[in-house]
């Protein structure tokens, strides 16, 4: 893109660079990952709104997970369970009428109003909530939530599968999922997004697709989309456990895999059976999938394999390793 640099004095094509950088969020100095506009020309750093305000949200997610509060994302997943508007949530918890927008856009919440989220975010919790305290709803509001509450408590589906996820896949945010627990959601919309997209869509290539979306949001964003796990395995990066999950996602009549034989291989074809869910991926999240569909869609199985190879997350990892999210930032998609 070209912008006016005032040191040439006219407007130049400029360039992305990554820099380390250090921000002062409530009197703690955090490092981050800066992604700074330069002039192509002489090197001058120039003024880039979205990547200063990327770069401040990083910095605030880090200051987050040091000190164990809910990121913006985990929040408003607690407030869609129970169907809340923004407004209608800071209502029940008679909070400020902005408060859970401005926590959502990324303010960081006090360390109270965090403790309340976690503890609410358990229907249980929730019910014990509105029942011994004092709320500012009228009771029709109120029997509709308790309504939510009891279909959460009472739905056998959604205890089996938290039984089943909390098994099998990591709910504590930490380094090797992106700071982000499980999201089943996410994923089954991250699938259905890639294989609607694609006319013929291999097991093989949709591992790495879903490997370069949870990296790519990690890097810009400081989280990753899926929560997901990734091990080192001969083809490159593949979900933890993925077998499990899709034999989950064809229970789910979600989309399942087809084998077909071609010139005596075998092809493992991803086939959706739905289209994506609205609502559940962010549009930040949907435009870093369109990308990496761009990028790749002209890419075989073999292909994509071979590129991801080459990144240094995987290189530097042994077969069967976990690969962290701290190799996000050596992956440039150019």
């Amino acid at each position: 893109m070209k912008r006016y640099c005032e040191e040439c004095k006219k407007e130049v094509e400029t360039t992305i660079v990554t820099k380390k950088e250090s921000y002062n969020v409530c009197g703690e100095m955090i490092d981050v990952n800066a992604q700074v506009l330069v002039c192509a020309e002489c090197g001058e750093e120039l003024f880039s709104e979205e990547l200063d305000n990327a770069t401040l949200i990083n910095a605030y997610n880090e200051y987050r997970r040091r000190h164990k509060l809910l990121l913006p994302e985990e929040i408003k997943e607690i407030r869609q369970q129970y169907g809340l508007s923004q407004r209608g949530f800071s209502k029940l918890l008679n909070w400020g009428d902005k408060t859970i927008c401005r926590y959502e856009n990324g303010s960081l919440q006090d360390r109270a109003h965090n403790s309340l989220l976690i503890f609410l975010k358990n229907p249980e919790n929730m019910r014990s909530y509105l029942t011994e305290n004092e709320i500012d709803i009228d009771e029709k509001q109120k029997t509709k939530l308790l309504d939510i509450v009891e279909r959460l408590e009472q739905n056998l589906e959604y205890r089996e599968n938290r039984k089943f996820f909390d098994e099998f896949f990591s709910e504590t945010p930490c380094e090797e999922n992106g700071f982000k627990g499980f999201d089943y959601e996410k994923l089954c919309a991250m699938v259905l997004f890639f294989a609607n997209k694609s006319t013929e869509l291999l097991k093989t290539k949709l591992m790495k697709l879903l490997n370069y979306s949870d990296m790519i949001f990690y890097k810009e964003n400081g989280i990753s989309i899926s929560g997901l796990r990734y091990a080192h395995l001969p083809y490159g990066p593949v979900p933890e456990n993925f077998d499990m999950l899709f034999g989950r996602m064809a229970a789910d009549h979600l989309a399942h895999i087809e084998v077909a034989y071609d010139n005596g291989y075998e092809k493992h074809q991803v086939i959706p059976e739905c289209d994506m869910p609205k609502g559940v991926l962010s549009d930040e999240e949907k435009n870093v999938l369109e990308r990496i569909y761009l990028k790749f869609k002209d890419f075989g199985s073999v292909d994509i394999s071979n590129y991801s190879h080459k990144e240094k997350g995987y290189i530097a990892t042994k077969q069967g390793e976990i690969i962290s999210y701290s190799y996000a930032k050596d992956i440039c998609l150019n």
